[in-house]
């Protein structure tokens, strides 16, 4: 493990410490705000463009949460055809790249098994393997048509629901950096969840990140200095149930419809946006190791840490 001296570590929830200096040169101010599910944190030397991003991160929820009744995503997991904006086209067309690259690991119409899943963990109570067979039959993003002339997108068959859980928080966070840059801010972190943009430095030294453990929330795995870049972590320690001595996590495997196998227990990716760090760390946890560094390869300036559950040491490409 890298020299952690001089560090404040801050608790965020998954999967990362944001480690802030103790000393500062000039006043950063930071809040915590619920939104997309899990906590915001901000901070930033302007507390005006705070608010900004704050603002831009609930119109993106506002937009493709399908929690939010009467978001574009719901009305299109409702009705199965819908016109849609440019940020609803845009993750779309994205999600339909990752899905290519990884030969269907990546796959946001897995919206059917999460809800399953989702009462399992609630319930600690396996899934019918019925409910999972018919569930199958609806995921798929060969079944999506993208019509980006019209700005259309359709679902081939009835009963199909897409969720963004495992892209939007990453554009959500792209989103809001991009309003606070183009507001003049030069030094802003933005972390929801264990999505995370670093935009410039705090006071002429990187941003700091600590990688939790994923066994022991005390540790730390590693320690990043990073400006300009985004990162994300995808772990199997949050949101996971343990039922018949074996854990399953919450992020599932499109492609078998049951939680990750892949002995991955922790996937971390650099990347210079947050949705394509996002929509890679998880990947990376449904692949495995080889076939997650191998994508992460495919893409230009992206970087991954991964961690495995056999392995205590980390496949560092930093």
């Amino acid at each position: 493990m890298r020299p952690l001296k001089n560090i404040l570590f801050l608790l965020i929830l998954i999967p990362f410490l944001i480690s802030i200096s103790a000393c500062s040169k000039n006043p950063y101010y930071k809040r915590n705000e619920f939104a997309l599910g899990t906590v915001i944190q901000i901070t930033c030397s302007d507390q005006r463009a705070i608010d900004i991003a704050f603002n831009e991160i609930k119109r993106v929820e506002n937009l493709l949460s399908k929690y939010v009744s009467d978001s574009e995503v719901s009305k299109l997991n409702t009705s199965g055809k819908l016109k849609v904006g440019p940020d609803l086209l845009y993750v779309l067309t994205k999600a339909k790249e990752f899905y290519i690259t990884s030969n269907g690991a990546f796959d946001v119409t897995v919206g059917p098994l999460v809800d399953i899943w989702k009462k399992a963990i609630k319930n600690k109570v396996l899934p019918q393997e019925e409910d999972i067979k018919k569930a199958m039959q609806l995921v798929g993003f060969d079944k999506v048509v993208i019509d980006e002339k019209e700005s259309t997108v359709a679902f081939l068959k009835e009963g199909m629901s897409i969720d963004l859980g495992a892209i939007g928080k990453g554009y959500a966070v792209d989103c809001a950096i991009k309003k606070v840059r183009d507001y003049g801010t030069k030094s802003c972190l933005i972390a929801i969840a264990g999505d995370i943009y670093c935009l410039g430095n705090k006071n002429g030294e990187p941003w700091q990140i600590g990688i939790q453990h994923p066994r022991n929330k005390k540790d730390l795995l590693d320690a990043l200095n990073l400006e300009n870049q985004a990162v994300s972590t995808s772990g199997d320690y949050q949101q996971m149930v343990i039922i018949g001595n074996k854990r399953y996590s919450h992020i599932i495997d499109p492609r078998t419809g049951f939680p990750s196998d892949s002995k991955v227990i922790s996937a971390t990716v650099l990347a210079p946006d947050c949705l394509s760090a996002d929509a890679l760390a998880t990947t990376i946890f449904v692949l495995g190791k080889t076939k997650g560094m191998d994508l992460v390869k495919y893409y230009k300036n992206t970087k991954a840490l991964i961690y495995t559950e056999d392995e205590v040491n980390a496949f560092d490409t930093f």
